[in-house]
């Protein structure tokens, strides 16, 4: 199966082309905004596979060119740059109710290929998929999906009510998506709101910071990259071996019966997403070459697109003079993250029943680990691509301690050793192998920002400007004339079969780690009106505070200092500071537990808001965090204001600014401060755009506003809660909320609240009736 590959280029660079990449679009979307204004448009084109069924009920995975340019989209049999005049197959445009899902990876005619969904978030049975042959592809695309919606935002923020009316009308007449429609106007509407999801809770899901104290200088300024939320690791040095360095985490208050966390770390020549793959591969004839201790892998199951189970098998006389050999049952789970592209795969030993032990084998439990897959600056005297490669994990305190302090070969000949060295083989397969079968062998078409003014009649004729894209995705491929035939299309290669496809890497600031000073209340809070004594407000929740942080099932509210926002100078070196005290204050929280989603709790009669105590507060803000589970829980926590709020404030423009407004600032930071050390590496303290990464719903009644958060839209996101409920009851989760600032008059950035969970146990939910 031939491959995919997308890619864009910025002609003009944007002022604040450091920035960070929370949420995937912090970067981007002030550039465009600029952009923009100045009518000028982003396009995007490239080869994608169109994933359906047709009307006969078979599956097809045709190769189709995409070419996104501003909010209008078009899907061609060739590419339109060499076939000059050629008409689209399928257009239309971009919208403001289109979500974008990343499924991860799916065996389609013998190969993997990383699939995006498309669909209506207010109707999900109008849906269609594209795929990629990496994942670095897919996120390209979701990024060129993000562009084309921010044009939409703009245009529509432009319209005012008519442009406003017009788009409802549009949302009526939306076509079935799963219909099969004849060719005439099988067009169909829309690439509706397309919001970043995979990679990470695309969110949740970041590499976690390695910011601890080693990495702070005398003067305050941070040495390293970094995350968003503090978070102490000490590694040091304690062994090397074939250029491989292995660490030890060092930090104070570990106890000597824990287990130890080690990792080895290596810089390998290769792209980030020829590295992932080679990491995946179950090929046995690649991974010999890198791999002694899990080279011989085949697939038990596909639970989804980022989550399996692999049987292996392996003969120890390498590593001990036992003879009988071994086999081994894992997991393996894997995240793209949202800020720079890099990758996180957790493995764990798995049961399955498809693979029970056999007989003249010896099960062995192989050591839960994870990989992370960085990207680095090109060194200066090349452009070949090259990432920093970890692989952690966790081994026995007593072998590790004894081995340090004996230098006794014995830990040379275990399993633990064994993996840590995949690192080493690793970097020396793509020194001996710089040419990789994993680059995408499709030509790369460069997209670039072009002025236009008016209306996009060179690229989509005026009856068909109303039209949207998702439903053309989903339409089957069948018509009788030769453009729209379903016959392969064959990409052009170059005249040596390969093409070199140029990577998109961000880069990634040094950040300045200063002290916030002390909020301003007058910058968002009314200061002439006198405040609200919020001390006196007696409301509780069904979760009770906690009296310190050593309690358990309960929650407590923290300082922002742990966490890491945008300072006044972010926009020019990208200086990120510690937070301040939070401007709202934490009241209460529930945990709720109910057989179906809980919704507009606010409105409910039962909840605090409703009570004569809370009416008197000038603002409550009302976060509920929807986990999918049986029963589904719902985590809902109340913050008030003790003044009410400015109306020109970034505050006031996001409390009673439009839904799409919110999705686009509306950030958390999460934190694990303790806790099972893989749950910390699958959740990472990277900053999320929880309107890009999953569904949000918002309620804007009287003095509330309530944020209804759906971890369950994100295939992405459940598969992260599910790990982080297997070990709930023995972490403890600081959470911070805030708004972005984008704009120099926003900055610095401020901590709307903060909550620490403390060991929550599911047991204690209360049952939520709804009347």
């Amino acid at each position: 199966m031939s491959s995919s590959s997308s890619t864009k280029k910025m002609v003009n660079n944007s002022s604040n082309e450091g920035s960070d990449r929370e949420g995937g679009t912090s970067s981007s979307s002030s550039s465009s905004s600029e952009q923009e204004k100045a009518g000028e448009k982003f396009e995007y084109s490239g080869w994608v596979y169109h994933l359906g069924v047709n009307t006969i009920g078979h599956d097809y995975c045709h190769l189709r060119f995409l070419f996104v340019k501003g909010k209008h989209v078009e899907m061609y049999k060739r590419d339109p740059h060499e076939n000059p005049g050629i008409k689209p197959i399928r257009k239309g445009t971009v919208g403001h109710t289109l979500m974008v899902e990343e499924l991860g990876r799916r065996k389609v005619n013998n190969g993997d290929l990383y699939v995006l969904r498309l669909y209506n978030r207010l109707d999900e049975t109008k849906k269609g998929e594209i795929a990629c042959a990496t994942a670095g592809e897919a996120t390209k695309w979701m990024e060129a999906f993000d562009q084309a919606k921010q044009q939409a935002e703009y245009e529509l923020s432009k319209g005012g009510t008519c442009a406003q009316r017009k788009l409802k009308n549009m949302d009526i007449n939306e076509l079935d998506l799963e219909a099969h429609r004849p060719r005439v106007r099988r067009y169909a509407h829309g690439l509706r709101k397309l919001v970043r999801i995979g990679k990470g809770p695309e969110a949740l899901l970041r590499q976690t910071s390695k910011l601890g104290s080693e990495n702070i200088k005398s003067d305050g300024v941070f040495k390293g990259d970094v995350g968003d939320a503090v978070e102490a690791h000490q590694w040091k040095c304690v062994h090397t071996v074939n250029g491989i360095r292995i660490f030890e985490d060092v930090a104070d208050g570990k106890k000597k019966k824990e287990d130890v966390l080690v990792k080895s770390v290596g810089v390998v020549d290769a792209n980030i997403d020829t590295v992932f793959e080679m990491v995946l591969s179950l090929d046995r004839r690649k991974r010999y070459e890198w791999d002694m201790m899990t080279s011989d892998l085949e697939l038990v199951d596909s639970v989804n697109g980022h989550y399996d189970v692999v049987y292996g098998t392996y003969d120890p006389k390498y590593l001990t003079r036992w003879q009988s050999k071994r086999d081994f049952v894992f997991s393996r789970q894997w995240f793209r993250g949202q800020d720079d592209g890099s990758y996180t795969i957790l493995q764990f030993p798995a049961i399955h029943k498809k693979k029970p032990p056999r007989s003249s084998y010896r099960r062995t439990n192989i050591t839960p680990s994870t990989w992370e897959i960085k990207s680095l600056d090109p060194a200066s005297a090349s452009d070949a691509p090259r990432c920093l490669v970890t692989l952690m994990l966790e081994i026995s305190s007593s072998g590790w301690r004894k081995w340090k302090k004996y230098q006794h070969s014995t830990f040379e000949k275990t399993i633990p050793y064994a993996l840590l060295c995949q690192v080493a083989g690793l970097r020396e397969y793509f020194e001996a192998n710089p040419s990789p079968t994993y680059a995408s062998s499709t030509t790369t078409v460069q997209s670039e920002t072009s002025n236009s003014s008016g209306s996009y009649s060179d690229f989509l004729d005026d009856d068909d400007a109303s039209d949207e894209f998702y439903d053309a995705i989903a339409a089957d491929e069948t018509s009788s004339s030769d453009e729209d035939s379903e016959d392969d299309v064959e990409v052009p290669k170059k005249s040596d079969g390969k093409v070199k496809l140029k990577n998109v890497s961000w880069a990634i600031a040094r950040l300045a780690l200063k002290r916030n000073s002390a909020l301003s209340t007058n910058k968002e809070l009314d200061a002439s009106i006198s405040p609200v004594s919020v001390n006196s407000i007696q409301v509780h929740g069904s979760l009770r505070e906690g009296k310190d942080d050593t309690d358990a099932d309960c929650w407590t509210s923290p300082d922002g200092q742990g966490f890491m926002i945008r300072g006044q100078t972010y926009l020019k070196d990208s200086s990120k500071v510690m937070g301040g005290n939070p401007l709202l204050k934490l009241l209460a929280v529930d945990w709720f537990k109910s057989d179906a989603k809980i919704d507009r709790i606010a409105a409910h009669p039962i909840c605090l808001v409703q009570s004569e105590a809370a009416k008197k507060l000038p603002f409550i803000l009302v976060i509920n965090l929807q986990v999918p589970a049986k029963p589904n829980y719902s985590l809902v926590m109340y913050y008030a204001a003790d003044r009410p709020i400015k109306q020109d404030s970034l505050l006031g423009k996001f409390v009673d600014g439009t839904d799409t407004f919110r999705d686009s600032r509306f950030k958390l930071i999460p934190s694990i401060k303790e806790g099972y050390w893989m749950v910390k590496r699958a959740v990472g303290t990277k900053a999320c755009l929880l309107g890009k990464a999953v569904t949000c719903r918002y309620l804007r009644q009287d003095n509330f506003l309530e944020i209804d958060v759906d971890i369950g839209s994100s295939s992405v996101a459940r598969s992260i809660i599910n790990l982080v409920l297997g070990y709930v009851t023995s972490l403890v989760v600081d959470l911070a909320i805030l708004v972005e600032a984008r704009e120099e008059n926003e900055l610095p950035e401020y901590i709307l609240g903060t909550v620490r969970l403390n060991r929550l146990k599911p047991e204690s939910a209360v049952a939520f009736e709804a009347s």
